[in-house]
């Protein structure tokens, strides 16, 4: 697979066979996506990993704290500003939009979108599960580092024939994963990542992407 399709190819897949990843191949991946660029190379990503007994420990905490009804953890940042000026918010009621009429759910049907955003902390399926933390003291420059060896590892997967979906879902229970993962207390947990072969699909279709001459610009001498 070249990296054009690894990158066309790559989507937030929801629906994962239960089909062990092998220890060897998540190895691979991980040491290659280590070469990922990072200001000055302090690369600040912080992977755990997590199958197995862990994987369904965690799952089974989460649902249990999803039918006890108990609120979310307090937030360690922000995912999103207050209010997402245009074209932002209108990409993410799109997105919004698509996801919830794949799986037939209406708008107003708060408890039916309840039930399907807790798939993910069940990974959707999935039998292994990466979890990116960063140290508290590092700045905006330094996530967005993260978010570049994020990326790395998805397009890896792609080429294993493996599919993944990244999840800031996971912020929201990081009491959690960190009762499972034990990380020292300076790290913050950013996000969680689903990783497996794709299954059946919980309202996974292709999200749009804006034409090129809305995000790029070109200046040159013509």
């Amino acid at each position: 697979m070249d990296v054009y399709e690894a990158v066309t190819s790559r989507r937030a897949v929801r629906g994962f066979t239960d089909q062990p990843v092998p220890r060897e191949v998540l190895e691979r991946v991980l040491s290659a996506a280590a070469w990922a660029p990072s200001g000055s190379n302090i690369q600040p990503w912080n992977i755990y990993v997590v199958t197995g007994g862990p994987l369904a420990e965690l799952k089974k905490r989460a649902g249990e704290r999803l039918d006890a009804g108990e609120p979310w953890d307090e937030a360690e940042y922000e995912q999103y500003p207050p209010e997402l000026k245009s074209p932002y918010g209108e990409r993410r009621s799109a997105f919004g939009k698509q996801r919830y009429g794949e799986l037939g759910v209406a708008r107003e049907d708060l408890e039916a979108r309840q039930r399907a955003a807790s798939a993910n902390w069940r990974c959707f399926g999935a039998p292994a599960a990466l979890f990116c933390y960063i140290d508290r003291g590092l700045g905006p420059a330094q996530w967005s580092d993260v978010g570049m060896y994020l990326q790395t590892v998805m397009l890896l997967l792609r080429a294993e024939g493996l599919h993944s979906c990244p999840q800031m879902a996971w912020a929201k229970f990081h009491k959690s994963v960190a009762e499972i993962v034990s990380p020292p207390d300076e790290l913050m947990l950013f996000c969680g990542m689903s990783i497996g072969y794709e299954g059946v699909s919980q309202g996974g279709g292709r999200t749009g992407r804006a034409p090129l001459d809305e995000t790029v610009r070109f200046i040159d001498g013509c």
